[in-house]
């Protein structure tokens, strides 16, 4: 077991304390990495561990157990379907802490917790992941849809040929009836 935390805590109390560590651990999932004292981050990385393996579980018991901890409804949900997914092979050691200097005010240490896959990683993963699936589907249904296509196009090359013959053919013969009523105009000015 471990031995408990001697001195002051976090925020003076441990309830203060307690709030201080689940805001830190809304932040982390929300945004999937903020940048902290070392002191908090070290306190939050085990929090933050233990959330997401109560997110890989999946049920009911879990996810009211992680609401005790987060109270945003709309992060535990963020929580238990895409990290809780995506961590699922993972065994532990979801979290990193990448040390960064002191802070300038106050010379204390900053770090930066996060998420050991970040969102644009784990999308990146995902998506060629479904574009494979796909590719080995939509071959067979692109050849047909452009088959499709081009049947259609020589359809419409095949009915505006035989509109552009009609016309053609129906062009002379207005002309032939505009020249044989001009003549029969001329007929009829110069008879009288």
């Amino acid at each position: 077991m471990p031995t408990p935390k001697k001195g002051p805590r976090l925020g003076g109390s441990p309830a203060h304390e307690k709030l201080i560590l689940s805001n830190l651990a809304t932040s982390l999932f929300e945004h999937g990495s903020i940048t902290t004292t070392q002191a908090k981050a070290k306190r939050l990385q085990p929090l933050a561990e233990t959330l997401i393996t109560k997110a890989k579980r999946g049920d009911l018991a879990a996810r009211r157990q992680v609401m005790k901890t987060i109270r945003d409804k709309s992060v535990v949900h963020v929580l238990f379907t895409e990290l809780g997914e995506r961590f699922a092979e993972r065994p532990g050691g979801y979290t990193r802490i990448t040390k960064l200097g002191p802070r300038k005010g106050d010379n204390a240490p900053m770090v930066v917790i996060e998420l050991v896959e970040s969102m644009a990683e784990a999308a990146a993963k995902k998506k060629p992941a479904k574009a494979e699936k796909t590719a080995e589907k939509k071959p067979a249904k692109k050849a047909a849809k452009k088959a499709e296509a081009k049947a259609d196009e020589a359809k419409v090359e095949d009915e505006a040929k035989v509109e552009d013959e009609a016309k053609v053919e129906d062009e002379p013969k207005a002309e032939e009836t505009v020249e044989v009523a001009a003549d029969a105009v001329v007929e009829d000015e110069t008879g009288k």
